[in-house]
């Protein structure tokens, strides 16, 4: 007996990605956004100050170090690294964590160190055309500073630099604990408008499907969905663990009051959490009701083909005993055979019709 043959499975060829075989600590861009130039917007403020700059040149954020003031320095722009450790070295971060700086797939968390915190979170948006943005942005936090990195221009924060430049709220009167615990919670109040634009994104996917209104790309938006549900959730997971940690750390960084703030915290990501797992399932359940709806529709038809069918069956099956070619057939010499004929076939199909409907298949 010949031995079966094996079928060869086809793989995908897939471009493998190029790792850098460096020293740890040492300080590469990892991301995408290129060729842009250092901006910085320094904040440096108190309960009766407020003054702000925006530069390019590093060096202006070294006389803001040692004041009696709270200092917000915003980085714009990753890949100049050199302008990078230059900043690292002067506020003497630790040579991993200026790498995880500009290492822009790096996973939200937090690193404590004597002198200061260092927490990696995702900034995530939707443009005005829909594109789903995840923006990596890391930050430090000191006694009197805030330093903040981002990929691009454009952020959640403008809510905090009104608060600030207006003196609303208790930030101006307040130490950097409690500008780390805004610019987290701007972070993760605007999660909650990322999840109701996929919401509302999910909702006209289910009225499609439930009016069977399909149409040829629906899988695919199905399928983007599925990827910035994984997306979102690799983002807010993480962070969920950070502030939980963060929470209960122990560090004369955080003041007692500001504990209770990040307790709120807590408390709003652990329902922004709950959400993405709500609607991760309901994107999931989008793929079965589209099969469903693809199979109800073939049921449909089949269901069709199958009543024209049987009501031609004995149709055809009168129209063949009296085509036969057989010369003693005894009704074959009537008159008006023909006619007696025709009339039972219409009889026979009105007859189904109407056994079809009473029986609610039609």
């Amino acid at each position: 007996m010949a031995a079966k043959r094996k079928r060869k499975i086809r793989i995908p060829k897939v471009k493998p990605r190029k790792v850098q075989n460096s020293a740890p600590g040492t300080v590469t861009y990892t991301g995408k956004k290129q060729a842009l130039i250092t901006k910085l917007e320094i904040i440096d403020y108190s309960r009766d100050h407020y003054n702000k700059i925006d530069t390019s040149d590093v060096e202006i954020a070294f006389k803001f170090k040692g004041t009696d003031h709270v200092t917000w320095i915003n980085v714009n722009g990753l890949n100049n690294t050199d302008e990078i450790e230059r900043l690292g070295n002067y506020y003497n971060l630790h040579p991993l964590i200026q790498e995880d700086i500009v290492t822009t797939n790096q996973r939200p968390k937090i690193d404590e160190y004597e002198d200061y915190l260092f927490i990696v979170f995702k900034m995530l948006h939707y443009t005005d055309d829909g594109e789903f943005i995840n923006e990596h942005v890391s930050m430090v936090i000191g006694r009197d500073y805030v330093v903040t990195f981002q990929e691009a221009d454009g952020d959640v924060f403008d809510g905090v630099r009104e608060r600030l430049e207006n003196g609303k709220g208790r930030i101006r009167s307040s130490g950097a604990d409690y500008l780390m615990f805004a610019l987290l919670d701007a972070v993760v109040d605007n999660y909650f408008s990322v999840i109701e634009y996929l919401s509302g994104k999910i909702e006209d996917l289910e009225d499609l499907l439930f009016e069977s209104k399909i149409e040829d790309d629906i899988t695919q938006d199905i399928q983007d969905l599925k990827k910035e549900i994984l997306r979102i959730r690799r983002a807010v997971v993480p962070l969920r663990e950070v502030i939980n940690r963060l929470e209960k750390t122990d560090t004369h960084l955080i003041e007692d009051r500001t504990q209770n703030y990040i307790r709120d915290l807590y408390d709003h990501i652990i329902q922004v959490s709950e959400s993405v797992d709500i609607y991760r399932e309901m994107i999931w359940g989008l793929m079965d009701m589209y099969m469903t709806t693809i199979s109800n529709k073939m049921n449909e038809v089949m269901k069709v083909l199958t009543i024209m069918a049987s009501i031609f069956i004995p149709l055809t099956f009168m129209a063949g005993i009296y085509g036969m070619n057989f010369e003693h057939m005894p009704e074959l010499h009537f008159r008006y055979g023909y006619y007696y004929l025709w009339a039972a076939m219409i009889l026979v199909f009105i007859g189904m019709l109407y056994y079809f409907k009473r029986k609610k298949w039609l």
